[in-house]
């Protein structure tokens, strides 16, 4: 029997297993490049209007720290610099992926199963990791694709794809290896977020310094500096395939020395009796949500504090472009376009705290899947508390991130304009009026979870859905009507005056509706649900 028997089979289950969270983020991570780059030829349809904006936005460590350098002032260079913070997320979503299918599968059990089957050795982490590097692979296809439709060069196109893919490729085999490292899925995605944020962490300390030279240890900054659209540099494509081969022949040996379900770190023994707050169903979903709604909430706060830094100088960035003017007060401008930049680019948080809204939500999903849900309610816990221990989370900690990111950046804005008192409520408000949409999509999720819980997962679809409404509708001159299905198209920019409460009733109010009614079908149906 070869070590890889059995592989083809394991990859096939994980592509049905998977079969709606990955497409919802290879093509969503494919078409928004696609989308920046529309933009950008109708917003700056002048090579003086480019070169001002790519001036401006070069001399702002603070957009620079966020997107990356730019290179030039062509549509594609500015596309490739606004597409640089994807090329996190792409990274993002392959070492998740990884853990998933490798350490997730060990803890639940389910690995111990298949090896009593005829498998070989390395066939589950290679399966794993093959999937997800096919998804990063079609990912930067369909990128390049995408851009070389709108007229930008193909090479420049498939310069900015290849970078794409290579960036997941590197960090599924990062989380390939964490995998082999805890006994738990939660310290695997400790280990590999920690490199991510190392990587995020160099590549932002080169590009802000005079001496660039922390960019090229981080395989975030490699990205960048293959200057797509700028005199392509083709060569940086071998850094992240041989950082690649080298994590892999470390992967590898480790993965079949350990035992299985141990990992080559040493678990900390936990006390010998609970503690008090894990004596009832809100303290034990407590003990589940707290490390997720602590990740969520700093890199939002980080996120925060550069997006409030940046807000000036984007504004100054845009003046005197008529069109991009008019476009940026739509979003949000109240008293200049800075905040206009403030308006949209909350609006942006909104929906990835919608994510985090789903993912608590969903969290009731996993829990009754790994057969931990029938023996709490077996102690006599009713259905309705322990749905409500996690629904909390899945409301609260919208409020919870959102109300982070707005005081953030009305830190940063404020001391740039020299008016923290005055901005601070006025970002926290702007932030939190993102909630009620955020609690809609959440809602959804719960209904799913009770009603149709094997497609709970279709949350995500409709996140999706909601994402590219929000980014490609004006683009695409979607009728009024299509966009109305956006929770978020009904959001009022709270930065411009004369805004009206309603809609954010409105929602909260279909938000409590979807929640009661998730509660109602999930009392009625059996537990676990098949």
């Amino acid at each position: 029997m070869s070590t890889l028997t059995g592989t083809g089979h394991l990859a096939r289950l994980i592509l049905r297993r998977d079969r709606v969270v990955l497409p919802i983020w290879v093509l969503l991570l494919a078409v928004l490049p696609m989308s920046y780059a529309t933009s950008f030829f109708a917003l700056f349809p002048t090579v003086a209007e480019r070169a001002a904006y790519a001036t401006g936005t070069a001399r702002n460590p603070s957009i620079v720290a966020l997107l990356g350098p730019v290179y030039g002032d062509s549509v594609g260079a500015l596309t490739a610099q606004r597409g640089g913070f994807l090329q996190l997320i792409v990274g993002l979503a392959a070492l998740l992926t990884v853990i998933r299918h490798t350490r997730t599968e060990e803890e639940a059990g389910r690995r111990e199963l298949l090896g009593a089957t005829v498998l070989g050795r390395y066939a589950g982490l290679t399966a794993a990791l093959l999937v997800t590097y096919a998804a990063s692979l079609l990912l930067g296809l369909l990128a390049a694709a995408g851009l070389a439709s709108t007229g930008l060069p193909v090479a420049g196109s498939l310069a900015y794809g290849l970078s794409g893919t290579l960036v997941g490729v590197v960090f599924a085999t990062v989380g390939g290896l964490a995998a082999q490292l805890t006994e738990t899925a939660g310290g695997a995605r400790g280990i590999a977020l920690g490199a991510l944020g190392v990587a995020f962490a160099l590549r932002l300390a080169g590009d802000t310094a005079s001496n660039d030279w922390p960019s090229w240890l981080s395989p975030l900054g490699w990205a960048p500096r293959i200057r797509a659209y700028e005199g392509e540099r083709w060569w940086v494509l071998a850094l992240p395939v041989a950082l690649t081969v080298l994590l892999a022949v470390v992967a590898y040996p480790v993965s079949v020395r350990r035992d299985l379900g141990a990992g080559v770190l040493p678990s900390r023994l936990g006390p010998v009796r609970a503690g008090r707050a894990l004596s009832g169903p809100f303290g034990l979903a407590w003990r589940l949500h707290r490390g997720q709604l602590l990740g969520w909430s700093v890199g939002f706060g980080l996120l925060g504090l550069i997006l409030g830094g940046a807000a000036e100088a984007a504004g100054r960035s845009v003046a005197g472009n008529a069109t991009l003017e008019q476009v940026m007060a739509r979003l949000g401008g109240a008293s200049g376009l800075a905040e206009a930049y403030l308006g949209a680019t909350l609006s942006v948080a909104g929906l990835a705290a919608t994510g985090y809204g789903i993912q608590a939500a969903l969290r009731m999903r996993s829990e009754e899947a790994a057969g931990r849900v029938e023996p709490l309610l077996a102690t006599g816990v009713p259905r309705s508390v322990w749905l409500a221990s996690h629904l909390v989370f899945a409301l609260v900690g919208p409020v919870v991130v959102l109300a982070v990111i707005g005081l953030a950046t009305g830190l940063t804005y404020g001391l740039s304009v020299d008016d923290v008192p005055g901005q601070l409520p006025r970002m926290l408000g702007a932030g939190l009026a993102q909630v009620p949409a955020a609690w809609v999509l959440a809602g959804l999720a719960v209904l799913l979870h009770g009603l149709l819980p094997r497609y709970a997962s279709t949350a995500w679809a409709v996140l999706a859905v909601v994402v590219l409404l929000g980014q490609l509708g004006a683009v695409l001159e979607l009728n009024q009507w299509l966009l109305d299905l956006s929770p978020f198209t009904h959001t009022p920019q709270v930065l411009r005056p004369g805004w009206s409460a309603v809609p954010l009733l409105t929602l909260t109010a279909l938000a409590g509706l979807l929640c009661v009614a998730g509660l109602a079908t999930f009392r009625r149906r059996d537990v676990p649900s098949t």
